[in-house]
């Protein structure tokens, strides 16, 4: 048994240029002085092992440890370099689902509030219209229940922008925080009358948060791709606890 036999990845699409991996939550997607193993970009190189001489996967944008779905693996830093100029292109598509308090009170819009790097801790970003970067996050409401008496939401997030935990702190500008994030969002569920729900609520472990589909234009066959991860098991039951679900990513 080789090393590409041990690796557990959950690959969504392959070709010879770069592949999609569904993600887990909790597993971090690049090496650092706190992750030094383990990671998704370790398991990636682990896969690849047997690849020519001119194949060193790189990841193309990031993945939060907590958000689950979705990652794009390029084979090569010519494809790295060509994948990440398509990413940013107009007719590039990158939606995501999450679990929010609050009830989101129109059925689709968009969050176009300027974001920063916090100028106390720069590993976070804080909404700032007058000094921050323009960045805009579309939405559609695809479920809501009243949760008394807080409310929950689950809201489709479409990227125009690409910023540091941009959907996370758009959502919590909008008033609608996801459900378990550590950093952006709220303890609402001290709000909510059902004891058993408010108890799911706390205890989530992570941000209900998932990169759930992603379309873009191949950078050498030129042909449209489009990759969909289903909803992870704890988003899919989390749903069905509050009442959101089920519904497909």
């Amino acid at each position: 048994m080789g090393p590409r036999d041990k690796v557990k990845m959950d690959i969504l699409y392959e070709d010879d240029h770069l592949l999609a991996v569904n993600k887990p939550a909790g597993m971090v997607v690049h090496p650092s002085y706190k992750n030094v193993a383990g990671t998704l970009l370790d398991d990636v190189r682990a896969y690849g092992h047997d690849w020519a001489d001119d194949q060193r996967p790189s990841i193309v944008g990031r993945l939060d440890k907590l958000t689950s779905g979705i990652v794009v693996v390029a084979k090569t830093a010519r494809i790295h370099a060509a994948l990440q100029r398509e990413m940013a292109a107009r007719d590039t598509e990158k939606d995501y689902v999450a679990v929010v308090y609050g009830l989101v009170d129109v059925g689709s819009g968009a969050i176009d509030v300027p974001l920063r790097h916090d100028p106390v801790d720069r590993r976070m970003m804080v909404a700032s219209p007058a000094e921050g970067a323009r960045s805009v996050t579309r939405f559609e409401r695809l479920a809501g229940v009243e949760a008394p008496r807080v409310g929950l939401s689950l809201v489709r997030c479409r990227l125009v922008t690409g910023r540091r935990h941009q959907i996370r702190v758009h959502l919590a500008a909008r008033g609608w925080p996801i459900v378990g994030d550590p950093v952006y969002g709220a303890p609402s569920w001290q709000a909510i009358v059902d004891p058993a729900l408010a108890e799911t609520l706390r205890t989530f472990p992570r941000q209900a948060l998932h990169a759930a589909r992603v379309a873009f234009t191949h950078p050498v066959r030129r042909v449209r791709i489009l990759v969909e991860a289903p909803l992870p098991a704890d988003i899919e039951d989390l749903l069905t606890v509050t009442g959101l679900g089920p519904a497909e990513a």
